[in-house]
């Protein structure tokens, strides 16, 4: 049978298409869509139908690909909003408020990417140069979520110093007091006006540096 290996290829197509439908990957999807589309192009040349196999290898696969593509890298994106100064904290995990050290931004950035990757996606930092800015960039929906210095972190930092340069003689019992209600107070706040984010966020994210809240943002028009 000279023709067994039209048969073998047209295999090809329902085994390409079966894969694409149960593949998870958004990125995997669309490599085996591309070897899908090539396959077609293929059996439709092999059957002297050279005007739809050009037409399948153009816009059925290349231009589709590209658009996917596009698609998939907008739509798994994490863009978050944060102030512009915090670039030097990320840097060096050191508050720009009188010297005091916290927590590092930049370790809680690194946490935030390691959980969204394994949702395949991935972090975009976005940065404003104030709170209100930042705030009204989130309800307008050019953000999907804002993480912000807790001044209230800084203010227990301030009362804790005065507390032990008047109490010099307080109990060990007394400063394992203070340093719980500390921590009351994280560092670092996080929003998001995603609901599926802020599910991720609240299951997998070490709530160690920052809380967390969700924001219900009227939909004023198509969601990004």
């Amino acid at each position: 049978m000279t023709d067994s290996y039209i048969y073998v290829i047209t295999a090809l197509l329902p085994l390409s298409a079966c894969m694409l439908v149960f593949q998870v990957n958004p990125y995997h999807a669309l490599v085996i869509r591309g070897i899908l589309g090539a396959v077609a192009a293929l059996v439709y040349a092999m059957f002297g139908a050279a005007d739809v196999a050009l037409t399948e290898a153009l816009v059925g696969t290349m231009l589709a690909i590209t658009l996917y593509a596009v698609a998939v890298r907008s739509s798994l994106t994490m863009r978050l909003g944060v102030i512009q100064d915090w670039e030097e904290v990320e840097a060096d995990g050191e508050s720009l408020a009188e010297g005091k050290t916290k927590p590092d931004f930049g370790e809680l950035m690194d946490d935030l990417r390691t959980i969204l990757s394994k949702h395949y996606m991935r972090l975009e930092l976005v940065t404003y140069t104030d709170r209100e800015t930042l705030h009204r960039a989130l309800i307008e929906k050019e953000v999907h979520g804002t993480c912000t210095e807790d001044e209230g972190w800084l203010f227990e930092q301030d009362q804790r110093g005065l507390a032990q340069g008047a109490t010099q003689k307080a109990s060990p019992q007394d400063d394992q007091d203070q340093v719980g209600q500390e921590y009351e107070t994280l560092p670092y706040h996080t929003q998001t006006r995603v609901q599926r984010l802020y599910e991720i966020m609240q299951s997998e994210l070490s709530l160690s540096a920052t809380s967390l809240s969700y924001v219900n943002v009227p939909e004023a028009g198509g969601d990004h």
